[in-house]
Order: C-alpha cells, then sequence, then structure tokens
C-alpha cells in the first residue's frame, strides 16, 4: 500500500526562521520537504536556489523534494542532486527532452519526478510513465503561492492514477496547489498520496497545521 506523505511547502515559511519552522513540520510528522525553484522564465515569479538547499539539508532530516519550475532544467540537474536532493522534479512544459532529463536525474542516483501545468493534457505524461518515479499534477497555475484549488484537478488525479494502475506501476501521485486540512480528502480520494501544502502547514500554528494533516494522511483509506 502506498504510504501517504505531507510535504510542506517551504515558499510560504518565514526565512527569518527556517530552520525553527522546518524542524516543526517534522517533529509534527511531516515526512518531506517541497523545495520550489522558479527562475522568472518558465513561471513570472523568482525564488531561491543551490544555496538554500544546501543550507536546508544541514536543518532537517526530511526528504527534500525539489520542484524545478524552470526552463530546461537538465542544465542545473547534477547541481541540485550535489546540494541534497533527494527527489528533482522537472515539468514536461519546460523540456525539449523530458525523457533525458530523467535520465540526467537518475544517473545522479536521485528519484526523478515530472510535472504538468493545469491547462496541460494528461495523456502527454504517458511516454513518462514508466521512467518517472513520481508524478506532479499542478492544481494551480505554478508561480505563485496562495491561489485557490481548480476543481477539475480531481478528474486529472483520477486520470493519471487510472493510466499507472492499468499498466500496474506502483508510482507517487503528488499534488500542488490550494490544498487544506478541508479538501485533502477529496484529493486523496482521487488517486494521490503525496500532498504538497504552503499556507496550510505555515500560516498560523505550523505543529498544530501539520499534525491535523498528518492525522487526515494517517486515517484515510
Amino acid at each position: 500500500m502506498r504510504e501517504n506523505v505531507l510535504a510542506p511547502s517551504m515558499l510560504s515559511a518565514d526565512f527569518k526562521i527556517l530552520g525553527k519552522q522546518l524542524k516543526e513540520t517534522e517533529e509534527a510528522g511531516a515526512q518531506y520537504i517541497h523545495f520550489d525553484v522558479m527562475d522568472g522564465i518558465f513561471v513570472p515569479s523568482i525564488s531561491f536556489g543551490m544555496p538554500v538547499l544546501s543550507s536546508v539539508k544541514g536543518a532537517t532530516d526530511q526528504v527534500l523534494d525539489v520542484h524545478l519550475m524552470v526552463t530546461e532544467p537538465i542544465r542545473y540537474v547534477k547541481e541540485f542532486a550535489s546540494c541534497g536532493a533527494d527527489i528533482i522534479t522537472i515539468h514536461l512544459e519546460a523540456c525539449e527532452d523530458p525523457g533525458a532529463a530523467l535520465d540526467a536525474i537518475h544517473a545522479c542516483g536521485v528519484r526523478a519526478g515530472i510535472s504538468i501545468k493545469p491547462a496541460t493534457p494528461v495523456e502527454e505524461l504517458i511516454p513518462y510513465l514508466d521512467k518517472a518515479d513520481m508524478f506532479l499534477v499542478m492544481s494551480v497555475e505554478p508561480g505563485f503561492g496562495g491561489q485557490a484549488f481548480i476543481p477539475e484537478s480531481l478528474e486529472r488525479i483520477r486520470q493519471l492514477r487510472y493510466l499507472l494502475d492499468e499498466r500496474d506501476l506502483e508510482k507517487d501521485v503528488e499534488v500542488d496547489g490550494g490544498i487544506y486540512h478541508s479538501n485533502v480528502a477529496e484529493v486523496l480520494d482521487a488517486g494521490a498520496n503525496v500532498i504538497v501544502s504552503g499556507s496550510g502547514v505555515y500560516k498560523g500554528n505550523i505543529r498544530k497545521n501539520t499534525a491535523e494533516f498528518m492525522e487526515i494522511l494517517r486515517n484515510h483509506e
């Protein structure tokens, strides 16, 4: 049975006290940290990169789930792997050759993920179903935190899980964008097992928010 995983999005943390806040999510049960890298080209915003990842690697034992929202991410795979990434996810839409980018990630001994934006048909992932370890469905437009969950994402998650199941592929399905305690069960029901949440974790009481998410994830059937 697939493990349900919480991946708090570091983009919503308070960077003045980042190490403390990451530790709070870890102690409350969150298994991953979601690390959003934005280049100002593939998405409008610019976030953070390799030096921050190196610092975070020493602050927590959580799995570092690096989401590269950058053009031609294959250029940076080795650097992010050497800085401590455990999973590197690239965007299908940002790559001239997504398969080569996934191969480059695996060559570094790191788990490989591939993501699609809300307007990209799920079927475009079919050539990569046996190449990636994780598939990330964006449930908002990538590039900004705090957006509302796009309801049509639930059907996209179901469709992706069906494509994996009919091929007997036991892969992770991650969902990122607009997920809170109030709607996470729907996302799990649709077939996701790795849940990214930024505002839902970091806004307010971080330990309490994380613990409530983990209770839902552990009890979900």
